[in-house]
């Protein structure tokens, strides 16, 4: 996972690409530790983007979150192999999306999964048929807050 520093940032913290080989590591119903959130952190932005085609697979799902059973808070359910190569889907999480009819944040953004401790961020794979991917690659980008970077 490469952080960033201020001269990169665009406007990710935290950046993990993900390769056909990297994804069949993880394995079917696997997770591996995408991120941190910093003691005193929180989550501000979670995106997705297919960059290169996914190839030998129809049912490569993944979510992305802070319970290492079913993270899903940051992205739920995405159905990476149906993605349009390029088009990047953002905050479908938990977390993320407000329930009906609360849907206004005041001041453009809420920051998502506040926390006291270091908190790992999870991706979870799921493809019964993950071994016959050939080709593909996604990139995760986050946007991580850390107060406590100020303190004196």
């Amino acid at each position: 996972m490469a952080k960033l520093t201020n001269n990169e940032r665009s406007p990710y913290t935290d950046t993990i690409t993900l390769n056909a080989a990297d994804l069949i590591a993880i394995g079917n119903g696997g997770t591996k530790i995408i991120g941190s959130i910093p003691a005193g952190g929180a989550v501000e932005l979670v995106a997705v983007i297919n960059t290169i085609d996914i190839v030998g697979s129809s049912t490569l799902s993944i979510g992305v979150g802070t319970t290492l059973a079913t993270p899903v808070e940051f992205i739920s359910a995405l159905d990476v192999d149906a993605m349009t190569v390029g088009l990047p889907t953002f905050n479908t999480g938990t977390s993320m999306v407000q329930v009906a009819g609360t849907t206004t944040v005041l001041a453009g953004v809420r920051p998502a999964a506040a926390v006291s401790a270091a908190t790992p961020i999870y991706i979870k794979v799921t493809d019964a048929a993950i071994a016959s991917i050939t080709a593909g690659q996604i990139v995760i980008g986050m946007r991580i807050l850390d107060l406590t970077q100020f303190a004196e």
